[in-house]
């Protein structure tokens, strides 16, 4: 395969050029490279390389920051996705986008499924939503993989914000009342292997698969039971390199309810999302959360942990 790859430097992406140079020859690019605001600079680059298959895993993800951003927002999540169908479609290439829980409305309180209708409670769902919309309404063959809470040991995200505030602080306010299932990047860029190998050695026809699956962890937990994970894990795991030189200040974790915490975004009390599809269509299982995190754990060098604690 030949492989066109947006978003490299995001935390699936980062994941997925390692993944993907497996199955053939990959050009990474970042927002340096390809400015997805530019809708001349995307075309060109999809005629100029014509891929087989495109996989954007560029996105804009700052969920609160989106309400005043909503343009660019607008722009990287539902504009450039629709680009890059059209010019997949032009050139033959399958589509291969990134989702998220954050379409819905958490009003199931049921895992969803791939056909619930989605109801955006914020701006950010909002543009993903468009996204999803917008490449539907194209000739491109498509794949959408919705995903929650994703996070890693590199970058921004949830995991690495709750050891830099133990190392900070005293006591933790974490909200207690949304429920979903935290994701681990490199678990998403694997799935995404397994589908595209699947592809490329003719077990699975594009024709036949084409359209959206959700691939998150199973099992669900609140944010305030990942963070309980996340620093129970840390006090059962004193590997070697892994604790900085100075100790968790934290005593105490704090549940508060979503209305007591400072964002500007409206998210889903409830946004667990169902994998019976990806494991009927392609035969694969993502592991618990928990499982998930303690890979993480044990993949992660020293200094990125190290980094992100002590920054």
């Amino acid at each position: 395969m030949k492989i066109l790859l947006t978003g490299k430097s995001g935390q699936v992406g980062f994941e997925l050029q390692r993944s993907l140079a497996e199955l053939g020859e990959v050009r990474s690019l970042d927002r340096r490279a390809l400015d997805l605001t530019n809708e001349a600079a995307i075309r060109d680059e999809i005629r100029r390389t014509r891929p087989d298959v495109v996989v954007n895993a560029a996105a804009y993800t700052a969920v609160d920051e989106a309400e005043s951003e909503w343009q660019l927002a607008q722009s990287v999540n539902a504009e450039a996705p629709r680009i890059m169908a059209e010019e997949a479609a032009r050139v033959g290439a399958l589509l291969v986008h990134y989702s998220t829980d954050y379409v819905f409305d958490g009003l199931k309180r049921r895992p969803y499924l791939e056909t619930d209708v989605p109801n955006p409670l914020n701006v950010y769902g909002a543009t993903k939503c468009r996204g999803e919309k917008a490449i539907q309404g194209t000739a491109a063959a498509h794949l959408i993989l919705r995903s929650s809470w994703v996070y890693a040991t590199r970058g921004r995200n949830f995991l690495l914000t709750i050891l830099r505030l133990a190392h900070e602080r005293e006591e933790l306010r974490v909200v207690n009342d949304q429920i979903g299932a935290p994701t681990w990047s490199r678990r998403i860029a694997q799935a995404t292997f397994q589908i595209l190998a699947q592809i490329a050695d003719g077990s699975a026809s594009i024709r036949d698969v084409v359209g959206i699956y959700n691939i998150s962890a199973s099992g669900q937990t609140s944010w305030y039971g990942f963070a309980e994970e996340i620093l129970s894990l840390w006090a059962e795991q004193r590997l070697p390199g892994f604790a900085p030189e100075t100790p968790l200040r934290v005593q105490r974790i704090v549940p508060i309810r979503t209305e007591e915490s400072a964002v500007s975004a409206r998210r889903p009390l409830y946004s667990v999302l169902s994998n019976e599809k990806v494991k009927r269509t392609f035969g694969i299982s993502l592991p618990s959360w928990q499982e998930q995190l303690r890979g993480a754990w044990r993949a992660a060098g020293a200094e990125n942990f190290v980094a992100a604690t002590s920054s």
